[in-house]
């Protein structure tokens, strides 16, 4: 069982001397970085490399989240991944860890904005559209969903244990967008978590107390 690292600056000019320092801290015995990458690339080969190394009982460290994933609903996807995987997760500066409780409810709490997240890209999507139809355009590329052919064959896939770099060989996309599909879903699959952590919600905790209704 390993401590491993990953670190990312945007640009050549930037330096990852902060970030490595918190990570040798931390215990990581080596460390993975990606320099001039941005969050949002889809090629990030260090972090590729990082995940081809994992192996169950592993841990990986970042500084912050946002060195990890290009968004909340990403940053999800990969998380569950490495559980589904055996591998943990901490990050330093939040204090977040998945080997404790409270750093999974801090998990489904992001879950929750990942979903307005995506409501609200959905809602100026629909907008965007409208407005195109009303002066005679046709829309862009359309938004790929959770029912889409195959979003749901990646997660059948991932389902029965396939890594996302074999599913992204057999349904022709790439690894990173293996993990854009797996993180369409992932906010329910995070929610789903709450009752185990001793969350009950408001309206549940007033039924509890009061069975009768009154």
């Amino acid at each position: 069982m390993g401590s491993f690292g990953y670190a990312r600056v945007s640009t050549v000019e930037q330096n990852a001397d902060l970030q490595h320092a918190a990570l040798k801290a931390a215990g990581c015995t080596r460390i993975f970085t990606d320099h001039g990458v941005s969050g949002t690339r889809a090629s990030r080969p260090e972090l590729d490399k990082l995940l081809d190394h994992l192996r169950e009982g592993d841990e990986v460290v970042v500084w912050k989240l946002d060195r990890l994933g290009r968004n909340t609903r990403n940053l999800l996807a990969l998380i569950d991944d490495l559980e589904q995987r055996g591998v943990h997760f901490r990050s330093v500066t939040e204090g977040i860890s998945t080997t404790g409780p409270m750093g999974r409810a801090m998990l489904t709490v992001m879950s929750a904005f990942a979903q307005l997240e995506r409501d609200q890209l959905a809602e100026r999507t629909r907008a965007g559209m409208a407005i195109a139809a009303e002066h005679g355009r046709k829309a862009g590329r359309r938004e790929v969903t959770a029912e889409d052919a195959k979003v749901k064959r990646a997660r059948d896939l991932k389902a029965q244990g396939l890594a996302p770099a074999d599913i992204g060989k057999i349904i022709g996309v790439s690894r990173a967008t293996v993990y854009r599909y797996l993180s369409l879903g992932v906010e329910e699959m995070w929610r789903g978590q709450a009752p185990h952590l001793g969350y009950v919600a408001p309206g549940a905790a007033r039924k509890q107390q009061h069975p009768t209704g009154n």
